[in-house]
């Protein structure tokens, strides 16, 4: 028998949001656990901070610009290649994944796509390499198998959550709670149906189905903390938002954020004024300015409270390894697909801005007991192009010729040769377009805007994490920075990868 592999992936989790990386308020202690017997990559970063093309990069092992998601809303391409594949084929694993998928655009009226068709039909899979699969996204309405199922057992609970696929909704901020922010919902759903502990309870379902002698890759996927922050009302007693401190990403004021914002490239103070929607990830009318204190530490509450639901849902998951006598020989391994502002620079949700508040990830791999690996601790620079290369590595199995990254560093020795991780963006909406190239290295975050129809492709940001973990001054216009930007920028072109060409279109329902 070989090593099994549990894959867990949240949705929206900055890297903070778990104790071994900080976390004060939130309790997660099976996800510190994972960290203190494994491998805490402290310095991930995504490959792009939106949901779909990060997840392609998950499943691909490829960048953006091969795998050809470059934004929400385009579909991964029907012929594009899986690690779960990968690991069914040239090992004979046993491939499921439970949770949020979204590889496909969720707003498909037409059905277009499978993932959103499967459920209606009945049906589980096989898809993108995948035996198995039962699909869920942020609430109780969709065709997803967790709404479905919420639909045929327990309508009555389907009111309770934020109509986040409702399309009339999303289009307005829609606040309730004690402050009236944002995408707050009170929500009166029992914790053992909100999607959370169905995520869990579906993977344990489906590992107690197989065999004790076969060898899986499980996929468990929770949609959660993405927002909108909604999660069971019966469980908010945990954090009293009243109780919490600004999150230590605020500037203080408003005349701070408009002062750090005024000297990034003018979109960020844009989007934060609602002179001009560039953040598309947010509904249209919020605008970031009118945030309060008391809002944010609301928000942070029920986030707090999601990230605590998790980790419960992990122990579990975990509990039923033990059970099955399957601990010894499982490769568990951590992340996110991106981050959230949850009020850094005085903003929420995530868009076109390459700061550690979306980019950096919480990323764990605790191998199997019986490999021998000792724990650590890696700054080694890593990414989600690394993930498809280490699952191949786990599994025994060399990678694939079309993985672009490499199997993560096992401790410092091995990430020693690692000096940069790679980020891109691209957006189009209407004749509104965005393009930016990030770099990390050596404590330095370089941007280049390239040409679009707000930027002439000069503009950029550079921040020296060092002496400004805020990234609230931005360097590209010192001349005492002029050297190590030039030489920044020299790196950056070099390690930009070709981009796909024709680009894939945007999937359109209408």
């Amino acid at each position: 028998m070989g090593r099994n592999i549990l894959f867990i992936t949240t949705d929206q989790m900055r890297f903070d949001a778990i104790g071994v990386n900080g976390q004060k308020i939130a309790r997660t202690p099976a996800i510190d656990a994972l960290a203190r017997s494994g491998i805490n990559y402290t310095r991930c970063h995504s490959q792009h901070v939106i949901c779909m093309p990060a997840r392609a990069t998950m499943i691909t092992g490829q960048y953006v610009s091969t795998h050809g998601v470059w934004t929400n809303g385009v579909p991964l391409p029907q012929d594009a290649p899986s690690v779960a594949q990968w690991l069914h084929d040239k090992k004979g694993y046993r491939t499921a994944l439970i949770g949020k998928a979204h590889f496909e655009p969720f707003l498909d009226m037409k059905f277009q796509f499978y993932e959103n068709r499967m459920a209606s039909l009945n049906e589980y899979g096989p898809y993108r390499g995948f035996d198995h699969m039962e699909l869920s996204a942020h609430g109780a309405v969709g065709p997803l198998h967790y709404a479905r199922w919420l639909a045929a057992k327990h309508p009555e609970v389907i009111a309770n959550f934020y109509p986040v696929l409702n399309p009339a909704m999303v289009q307005n901020s829609f606040g309730e709670g004690d402050t009236g922010a944002v995408q707050v919902k009170r929500n009166a759903t029992p914790r053992a149906l909100y999607h959370t502990d169905w995520v869990a309870d579906r993977t344990i379902a489906y590992l107690n189905s197989l065999g004790d002698d076969v060898d899986w890759f499980v996929w468990m996927s929770f949609p959660d903390p993405h927002h909108p922050w909604d999660p069971p009302e019966e469980e908010m007693g945990r954090h009293n938002w009243k109780d919490l401190p600004i999150p230590a990403g605020y500037p203080g004021s408003l005349e701070n954020i408009d002062e750090i914002l005024s000297a990034k490239p003018h979109h960020w103070r844009e989007w934060w004024t609602g002179e001009r929607v560039t953040c598309f990830e947010a509904p249209p009318d919020f605008v970031p300015r009118d945030l309060t204190r008391d809002q944010l530490r609301e928000i942070d509450a029920r986030i707090h409270v999601k990230n605590e639901l998790i980790d419960e849902a992990i122990a579990r998951v975990m509990n039923t390894l033990g059970e099955r006598g399957w601990d010894a020989r499982t490769d568990v391994i951590f992340t996110t697909d991106h981050g959230e502002f949850q009020g850094d620079f005085g903003l929420l949700f995530k868009g076109p801005h390459h700061v550690t508040s979306l980019m950096q990830l919480p990323m764990i791999w605790r191998p199997a007991p019986r490999a021998g690996v000792a724990p650590a601790s890696v700054s080694a620079p890593v990414g989600q192009v690394d993930l498809a290369s280490t699952f191949c590595d786990i599994a025994g199995v060399a990678p694939a010729p079309w993985m672009e990254g490499r199997p993560l560093p096992r401790n410092a020795e091995e990430g020693a040769g690692r000096s940069s991780v790679f980020t891109e963006w691209d957006s189009q909406f209407g004749d509104l377009s965005i393009s930016l190239r990030t770099l990390y290295r050596d404590g330095w975050i370089i941007t280049r805007y390239d040409a679009s129809s707000i930027y002439d492709g000069t503009e950029g940001e550079l921040y020296d994490l060092k002496n400004d973990p805020q990234q609230w001054r931005n360097l590209w216009d010192e001349p005492a920075a002029a050297a190590i930007k030039a030489d920044l920028l020299d790196d950056l072109r070099t390690r930009t990868p070709p981009q796909r060409a024709p680009r894939v279109a945007p999937y359109s329902s209408v």
